[in-house]
């Protein structure tokens, strides 16, 4: 990998259903579909993190089938080898060549692999650096595709939430670093040595190893620092209801290393995706929505990768 010209956008946990009331998907395939073609006119390589296709509430063929869209445009990466696959806890079926065969390799062709991660090498300042990819389940023994957490989704959640309409992913706006498994993979990613841990699977977006709040109190800091007036009320007014929206939540301080990220999901209930770009030397945390009557790409984080590794260097 060359950190400073490929290009890479990594989206995970798009959960594609059937569409129907528990289709979590269904309400931002308009935004993923735009990403999509941005990404590849562009030229990136796609990285689909895991839970790519929701396999707890639906039989793989009727997934297959309802999603034919969606996997034309995701076949177009993989035409042009820019197509990476991973599964995950709820589309573990793809981690066995059989069910690849069966349901996979008529829509992609014999060219489709499903990884169980990635690693991208690069180089900076005579240091090797890693930048690891996996969907994130892995120690997560609720959320490990355990038969009973599989029987309780397809047998009493999914009936619920398709006669309730019921959705259990809050707006793309609110990503935090409260969730236990997001601490958990952090602290696993603060030991490594030179490594950058992107992983899905929480649905919340994490940048840096950065909460919400604790992003939003640095960059009032830097507001006070510049004198920017307009910029301090707007980061206090956001910051006071981000409080109001966390209180009582675990907060976890001084995640200082920025050696984890989190792609978010592509399931949030209000139609937003969220993803993390790789691009021009920068790592981004991305959102696409369509609240203005279009479909627009939105700049959340950004730092230059050199600056993450020179952050979490151990040399």
């Amino acid at each position: 990998m060359n950190h400073e010209a490929d290009r890479f956008i990594i989206l995970s946990d798009q959960h594609k259903g059937t569409r129907d009331e528990a289709d979590d998907f269904r309400g931002a395939e308009q935004n993923y579909l735009a990403a999509l073609e941005y990404y590849y006119v562009q030229g990136f390589f796609f990285v689909s993190l895991g839970d790519c296709e929701e396999l707890w509430k639906n039989m793989a063929q009727d997934v297959m089938k309802k999603n034919e869209t969606c996997f034309a445009a995701e076949k177009k990466f993989l035409d042009n080898d820019r197509y990476y696959r991973v599964f995950g806890n709820h589309d573990l079926a793809w981690k066995y060549r059989l069910q690849q065969d069966l349901f996979l390799q008529p829509v992609f062709g014999k060219k489709i692999r499903v990884y169980e991660g990635l690693i991208l090498e690069t180089s900076y300042q005579d240091n090797r650096y890693s930048l690891f990819l996996t969907h994130g389940h892995q120690g997560d023994l609720r959320g490990a595709g355990s038969p009973f957490s599989i029987w309780v989704v397809a047998n009493i959640w999914t009936p619920i939430q398709r006669y309730l309409h019921i959705s259990i992913n809050t707006p793309a706006t609110s990503f935090t670093l409260t969730d236990k498994h997001n601490i958990l993979m952090y602290e696993w990613s603060a030991k490594q040595n030179n490594l950058v841990f992107i992983s899905g699977h929480t649905h919340k977006p994490v940048f840096a190893s950065l909460d919400h709040i604790e992003r939003l109190t640095r960059q009032l800091e830097t507001a006070r620092q510049t004198g920017d007036v307009n910029g301090m009320a707007s980061i206090e007014a956001e910051l006071k209801k981000r409080k109001e929206e966390y209180a009582g939540k675990q907060q976890i301080r001084g995640m200082a290393k920025p050696s984890y990220f989190n792609s978010g999901c592509c399931c949030f209930e209000d139609g937003d995706i969220t993803g993390i770009e790789i691009a021009e030397g920068h790592i981004r945390l991305v959102k696409w929505d369509n609240k203005q009557g279009a479909v627009q790409r939105t700049v959340l984080e950004e730092a230059l990768l050199a600056d993450v590794f020179q952050e979490i260097s151990d040399g």
